[in-house]
């Protein structure tokens, strides 16, 4: 299912393909904690559903500059 959400980071809307249905997403809409109704996602997409973060979003937010060996 084609689910579209606005970036609270970025505030791009985008879209990603999901495989959930439309009764996950009730439950969801109803309270349903994320890890419980859409327990077959990874947190990435389940991030996504919650928050519209795109994984590339968030990996380019978080990801740590890498290190030189002079910095050990």
């Amino acid at each position: 299912m084609l689910i579209t959400r606005t970036s609270m980071l970025t505030g791009e809307t985008n879209t990603l393909d999901l495989p959930v249905t439309e009764d996950q997403l009730a439950a969801y809409a109803a309270g349903g904690f994320p890890q419980v109704v859409f327990r077959h996602l990874p947190p990435p997409e389940r991030e996504f559903i919650m928050t519209g973060i795109t994984p590339e979003e968030w990996q380019a937010r978080v990801a740590l500059p890498e290190m030189e060996e002079d910095d050990l």
